[in-house]
């Protein structure tokens, strides 16, 4: 009997996040965004053998995904089908036209998070940039097509986000990185 509980709290945590998903679809998807950046930004700095943990970061994660890691997906899929319901269609709408575009954004704003100037924004953004869209478009087209083609659409951000759990950490340390080179 006691075994049971452990599955009864992850059941009641996937009701709750289903209801307040289909309640409040933006602030659920803003707030599981905030959470799933933050975690991913503090697994990175665990996995890279931080002493000390980097508040500043975390903090600029949790921005980001609370004002756009997780509003900007939930716009664009809704809105996308209206352009195309093929999924092709809208793997290609998102790799090549949403992903430069939330890339760059997703760079310059962590960097803006973090207090950093609007010219050091853009010398960081200018720098990872293209490595970090390169590799994007390289591990996760397949991701994504999985995500548009069997994912239903109200879970789509979430998928979105589980995935972009593992790219946090990623970019997570390579922006640590570029940071220690200056």
């Amino acid at each position: 009997m006691s075994l049971s509980k452990p599955s009864n709290i992850i059941y009641s945590l996937v009701g709750a996040y289903f209801q307040r998903l289909y309640t409040s679809p933006l602030k659920t998807k803003a707030l599981t965004s905030c959470i799933i950046a933050a975690l991913g930004n503090i697994a990175s700095q665990k996995l890279t053998g931080a002493r000390q943990l980097n508040e500043d970061s975390v903090l600029a994660f949790a921005l980001f995904g609370l004002f756009f890691g997780g509003p900007v997906p939930h716009y664009f899929y809704t809105f996308v089908p209206l352009l195309t319901r093929h999924p092709l269609g809208i793997l290609l709408i998102e790799r090549l036209l949403y992903t430069p575009c939330f890339q760059a954004l997703a760079l310059y704003m962590l960097a803006i998070f973090e207090g950093k100037s609007h010219r050091m924004a853009t010398i960081q953004m200018q720098k990872l940039y293209l490595p970090m869209l390169t590799a994007n478009l390289k591990y996760l087209t397949l991701f994504q097509f999985i995500n548009i083609k069997y994912v239903p659409p109200m879970l789509r951000v979430l998928m979105v986000n589980l995935v972009g759990f593992v790219w946090v950490i990623y970019l997570a340390n390579k922006r640590a990185k570029a940071s220690k080179e200056k």
